[in-house]
């Protein structure tokens, strides 16, 4: 077993780590598949060429664009193994021939959980909004304890294996997000991690289309405390009621938190940039917590950690400085205080209802004397036109001019580039600027635009 160093996801410490480490032989066993080449060893998992794939095993699966024609790439970059579903003319490298490269990377993955992993507590994170950054919240809390965890956004079906295979193999927690699309995706996923304790976050309007509405949404997100054994534990948002409903299906242990619950914040302050000060009781004490993140659904997600945290024995004042040391990944409610005084919130990543509508209390909550909202389509939401003039009608509640880019549904004219009253607005030195929507929509080169005119 080779050292490799890790460094944490959500904090600043580095540590000397070990990834879990195979054969091309045992590969094969593991997933029915055959070795042609030389039996190598590799150091976890990857299934972008473009990413380090030094000494590990690459995964060629058929997607969009089809893995087997980066597998000389990865090779020239340092791949030791390709686990293939047939050969590839003239390369020189390794291969595990399997009929199906996804099923055997979902195999593979079992097998590491049941082996490597056997000791460890693997904490399922889900939900329609706050999976990331809970996930993230969570593993700064149990800091104290070697944890490894899902990296950005990695909870499909791929991301799930990928978590798993890529963990260190004397991690005491792997921390794993679980999203879905569709009926029976969590619990496919939970009977490949098959987690010890499981973090339900709360039910939105995402999804909404396939799953036939909220309700839906709420069914397929309880496919992860279904999945929760006797031994194990659901820690549930006690202020979502269709969340806290799941109680009553859980064969484990069932711990809440939010407002109310039994982790629950007793007092709350907010700064200039809208991040919160908080004080909290629990069954461990009570506590204090600063966070880095802005935005009031934050202290929901940051109680969810400290539930997990100490349910897993993690002593109090770990948990909070783990907790506290935890700051926004890209896009995701990431601050941008400009030196004039202005402030942009970068939160583009992606867009529900109940998303925008957590994000438009944040901006109006800054203390500042003008509030935009630079909005981008939600994408596969359930009646459309409904819920964006729903956030149209909030956002003039909250008096917040919206600006809408490439869509009309907000009931504003769309336009491709921001205004240049949203320029003159930041340039002011006391606006505050949201921008925020679905992944599709591309809002990234939005932000880049604004924070050009520092």
């Amino acid at each position: 077993m080779t050292t490799t160093l890790v460094r944490s996801l959500t904090t600043d410490i580095t540590v000397l780590s070990y990834v879990v480490q195979l054969r091309a032989s045992e590969i094969a066993e593991i997933v029915g598949g055959q070795v042609l080449g030389e039996d190598v060893t590799v150091d976890g998992v990857q299934f972008d060429s473009r990413s380090d794939v030094y000494g590990r095993l690459f995964v060629a699966i058929e997607a969009e664009r089809d893995g087997h024609d980066f597998v000389d790439h990865a090779f020239s970059r340092g791949a030791s193994c390709a686990l293939v579903s047939h050969e590839i003319a003239g390369t020189t490298g390794t291969l595990v021939r399997v009929n199906d490269t996804m099923r055997a990377f979902s195999l593979l993955a079992k097998k590491v959980r049941s082996t490597f992993l056997a000791s460890a507590a693997i904490v399922g994170v889900t939900g329609s909004v706050g999976k990331t950054s809970t996930k993230n919240l969570i593993a700064g809390a149990l800091s104290s304890k070697v944890v490894s965890s899902s990296p950005k956004s990695f909870n499909n079906e791929q991301g799930v294996p990928f978590t798993l295979l890529n963990a260190m193999s004397e991690s005491e927690v792997v921390v794993v997000e679980m999203g879905m699309r569709g009926f029976g995706e969590i619990s496919s996923l939970c009977e490949i991690a098959r987690p010890t304790v499981g973090v339900v976050t709360a039910v939105g309007e995402a999804h909404t289309v396939r799953l036939g509405g909220i309700d839906g949404v709420a069914r397929a997100k309880s496919e992860l405390v279904r999945a929760i054994d006797a031994d194990g534990l659901a820690v549930l948002n006690a202020d979502d009621e269709r969340v806290f409903a799941m109680a009553s299906i859980c064969a484990g242990s069932v711990l809440t938190y939010g407002m109310t619950g039994d982790v629950a914040s007793t007092h709350l302050e907010m700064d200039e940039v809208g991040r919160y000060w908080f004080a909290f009781s629990s069954p461990w004490g009570d506590g204090e917590v600063a966070l880095q993140i802005p935005g009031l659904h934050m202290v929901q997600n940051a109680l969810a950690a400290i539930a997990v945290g100490g349910s897993l024995n993690v002593a109090l004042e770990s948990v909070v400085a783990g907790v506290e040391a935890v700051a926004a990944e890209d896009h995701r409610m990431v601050i941008h205080q400009l030196e004039v005084g202005s402030v942009i919130i970068d939160d583009c990543y992606n867009a529900n209802p109940t998303s925008v509508m957590a994000a438009l209390r944040t901006i109006s909550d800054l203390q500042v004397s003008k509030r935009i909202a630079v909005l981008g389509e939600m994408a596969e939401v359930d009646q459309t036109e409904q819920a964006h003039r729903a956030i149209a009608d909030a956002a003039r509640d909250l008096d917040i001019e919206i600006v809408a880019i490439d869509t009309d549904l907000y009931g504003v004219p769309g336009t491709q580039q921001v205004p240049r009253g949203v320029i003159d607005a930041l340039v002011s030195g006391s606006a505050g600027v949201l921008v925020k929507g679905s992944r599709v929509v591309g809002l990234e080169r939005i932000v880049e635009d604004l924070l050009k005119i520092q």
